[in-house]
């Protein structure tokens, strides 16, 4: 039987309503060590002190007053007052010691934990404030935490210096810009049994993606060792997203993950860990299984559910979890409120634009989607913070949280190290300021006193510019954004931007290019990886071998990457359609990919040449082919995102488009199957001339204006002698659009254009919207516009399909 005590409360009696009592950590801890073990959730058990125990510390060596008199008068704006002064409050802490009531309590909480796990246990001692974690103020990081403590002495040292934590510079500097009074917050001490880690792996997971909000994800990092160095930055760690609806209705399937360096991995050192080299071959390789990213998703649906439950409304989570090296298992040993996208009310859409671009300086991991400029400040050690100056951009190796009260006065942060889930990117995402992290060499390239523009708004890359660029801010209230008839979408290359776009007032994807994922994400030739004896080149043998590396068949390479871009964009958008049009290279393009010098053709004029669909069915290609049908029936059937919808692209004849369709369904794609619909694109005069026929294939067409146009007038639109004759509102073209359009129309297929002349030109626009186009695609800087002025023009003509 449990004895009573005053100081301590084990997990399995706290409840997440008792954040006054033992800190919103603790709370948290307790919450889900009760309410969701027995749902399958793996917590290491442990106890906390309460907030009265710290009282308790102060009263009984009467140092309340002294305290007081050491933060009377501060101005947090001066740092080094802050630091003189938390020192002293640290010191007054640490001289007072544990009372020996409370250290009774502690010793004899620690004995049992002892009887549970085994002798001179391990454990983790961390810190939790009662106004920490909250929804509305995560202080995360503020306080101390101390791992790998043994044995009496170590901890009772190591709870001292929890208490003296709370009187942190940062916490400090905390407490005054949320308005907390000092001496109203109290600090709880967590202790529970330490996870192996330092023999596995480690990470964070949010239950959104945290620089865009996009909330139907859920982003896991993972790195080896203990979780210190994800936290403060020191390692780019692996990533993996999983997509939430279809997850939850079964289908287990990553859509998009990425290798981290992984160069550090922190192991056990006394009261805490040191960091050690991770081998090469180790780092090459991703830390988690597929099955176990699985295992790490169905607990933080569970997290994010019963926590959303409690608040009677979505929360988004972010988590801390580690796997045992000795058991395997994988443990949830943190959770609370996603503090940022979570408390954003407003429906207003914010895109930042860069107006001009310049030499970049380095290149990393964006956090955030903002853009920012200013004078560089680098800092190589926290003793030179001092010498920041607000609206300096911070540039550092790393950040830790005693570097907060300069983040928050800084233009942006670019830092060298880290990933999505390190400091600076917490603090950043917090601080509504643009970051780059994992820069490489930015402490080099970037020196103090340089102008440079921090770009967050180019997708997952961040770039630091030389010089102060121009820039400009776009507000959309999407609210007030209808939607009209004629369906307006996108065309998207990068998938790693699709959640961002998603978010804008659209209908789908009309137009996703397979070729840019080719070409930014896989690089290599598809029939280079098929018949890799055919590449005679040491030099380009070794680039594929050490771009492959990791998997057994080289083909599975292809696959995975390329259907992991097509699932995210296919899955940002959900339910939506998203139409991805197979691979569309030319000949001279296909052979600058990696290996495709040994494959490709030379051709006089490749725009006219071995493109498109002619290259499916052909030997010469039908295997690279097969791959792609691979990739996406991968989307369809293991991810579970059937709104995909494939589109042919250059289909000369319709005896061409049997064939395709021929040898899609040798690769289990058939249309019909599973709902599958098929698009043609319509860019060849043919296409128009025989629509009748072609409509028997196929169950849509999307105009390609650009080929269209170039073909009905016989223009080159690349050649500067005759690309002012280049105009896709020449009558002609304009007639064989229209006749797209209604025999499209006709045969009860769906009619879309895909190209800008919609947006470049609003007569153009209402010619299709006359003509009653079901959809146009378009690039995403131009969907609100375009959006607003078919709307104007629909409202006042009436137009839509008259």
């Amino acid at each position: 039987m449990q004895e009573a005590t005053q100081f301590i409360r084990w997990f399995d009696e706290i409840s997440i309503n008792d954040v006054p009592l033992v800190g919103g950590k603790n709370a948290s801890l307790g919450e889900m060590y009760r309410e969701l073990t027995t749902e399958g959730l793996k917590i290491p058990n442990g106890f906390a002190t309460t907030a009265n125990a710290y009282r308790h510390v102060v009263e009984s060596a009467g140092i309340l007053a002294a305290l007081r008199d050491t933060m009377r008068g501060l101005h947090k704006a001066n740092t080094s007052d802050l630091a003189e002064r938390g020192k002293k409050a640290r010191d007054l802490i640490l001289a007072a010691g544990i009372p020996d009531d409370l250290w009774s309590e502690i010793k004899g909480a620690y004995d049992r934990l002892c009887e549970e796990y085994g002798t001179d246990t391990d454990v983790a001692v961390r810190s939790s404030a009662t106004a920490e974690d909250l929804p509305t103020a995560s202080f995360a990081g503020a306080h101390e935490t101390f791992l790998n403590v043994r044995g009496y002495g170590a901890l009772k040292e190591a709870c001292s210096k929890c208490y003296a934590s709370l009187f942190n510079n940062r916490a400090i500097s905390y407490r005054i810009d949320n308005n907390f009074d000092h001496f109203q917050v109290a600090l709880s001490i967590g202790i529970m049994k330490m996870v192996r880690s330092d023999l596995s792996a480690s990470g964070v997971i949010f239950t959104l993606d945290p620089d865009t909000g996009f909330r139907d994800v859920v982003l896991i990092s993972a790195a080896y060792g203990l979780g210190e160095n994800i936290v403060k930055g020191l390692v780019n760690p692996d990533e993996y997203y999983v997509f939430k609806p279809t997850f939850r209705s079964g289908y287990k399937a990553i859509i998009r993950k990425s290798l981290g360096e992984k160069g550090l991995k922190m192991v056990y050192d006394c009261m805490g860990g040191r960091n050690t080299e991770v081998p090469d071959d180790d780092r090459r390789r991703f830390c988690l299984t597929d099955e176990e990213v699985f295992r790490l998703t169905e607990y933080a649906l569970k997290i994010e559910d019963h926590y959303s439950e409690k608040a009677g409304k979505p929360l988004p989570m972010d988590i801390e979890w580690a796997k045992d090296g000795k058991s395997g298992d994988l443990f949830i040993v943190q959770a609370r409120p996603e503090t940022v996208h979570s408390q954003r009310f407003a429906n207003i859409l914010a895109t930042y634009h860069l107006d001009r671009k310049g030499t970049v300086l380095a290149r990393g991991k964006s956090v955030g989607e903002k853009i920012a400029s200013g004078r560089a400040r680098v800092i190589d050690d926290a003793s030179h913070l001092s010498s920041f100056k607000p609206g300096e951009v911070l540039v550092a190796d790393s950040t830790t949280p005693d570097w907060e009260p300069v983040m928050k006065t800084a233009a942006a942060i670019v830092t060298r190290k880290g990933g999505r889930t390190c400091h600076a990117a917490i603090v950043s995402r917090e601080l509504g300021i643009p970051a780059v992290v994992g820069a490489g060499d930015a402490t080099k390239r970037i020196y103090t006193e340089r102008e440079v523009t921090v770009s967050c708004a180019e997708g997952s890359e961040g770039l630091v510019y030389d010089g102060i660029l121009p820039f400009h801010l776009e507000n959309v209230l999407l609210d007030e954004v209808q939607r009209p008839k004629t369906k307006i979408m996108m065309n998207i290359g990068d998938p790693e931007k699709a959640f961002g776009f998603s978010m804008l007032p659209n209908d789908g994807v009309g137009l996703a290019r397979m070729e840019f994922i080719v070409s930014s994400y896989i690089k290599v030739h598809p029939m280079a990886l098929i018949h890799p004896e055919k590449v005679t080149g040491g030099d380009v043998k070794n680039k594929i071998d050490e771009i492959t590396f990791g998997y057994e068949n080289k083909t599975d390479y292809f696959v995975e990457k390329l259907a992991h871009g097509i699932g995210t964009i296919a899955a940002a958008f959900y339910p939506k359609p998203v139409v991805v049009r197979m691979s569309d290279f030319k000949t001279n393009e296909y052979a600058s990919l990696i290996g495709g010098e040994y494959f490709e053709p030379e051709e006089d004029n490749p725009m006219l040449g071995f493109r498109g669909a002619s290259r499916y069915y052909d030997p010469r290609y039908n295997e690279g082919f097969a791959l792609e049908c691979r990739a996406l029936k991968r989307v369809r059937d293991d991810m579970g995102l059937y709104n995909l919808i494939i589109m042919i692209p250059f289909c000369r004849t319709v005896s061409e488009g049997e064939r395709v369709l021929d040898e899609m369904a040798k690769n289990g794609l058939k249309r019909g199957d599973k709902g599958l619909k098929i698009y043609a694109m319509c860019e060849i005069p043919n296409n128009v001339i025989l629509i009748d026929e072609f409509s028997k294939l196929f169950d849509g067409f999307s105009i390609g204006s650009n080929d269209l146009t170039q073909l009905v007038l016989g223009v080159d639109r690349d050649s500067a002698l005759v690309a002012h004759d280049f105009d896709e509102r020449d009558p002609g073209v304009m007639k064989m659009v229209a006749m797209a359009i209604k025999g499209a129309r006709r045969n009860s297929c769906h009619s879309g254009l895909c190209g800008q002349a919609p947006s470049d030109y609003p007569d153009f626009a209402e010619f299709l919207v006359r003509e009653g186009i079901d959809s146009m695609s378009i690039n995403p800087d131009s969907v609100v516009k375009t959006t607003l002025s078919v709307l104007e023009m629909e409202k006042i003509g009436g137009l839509k399909g008259c």
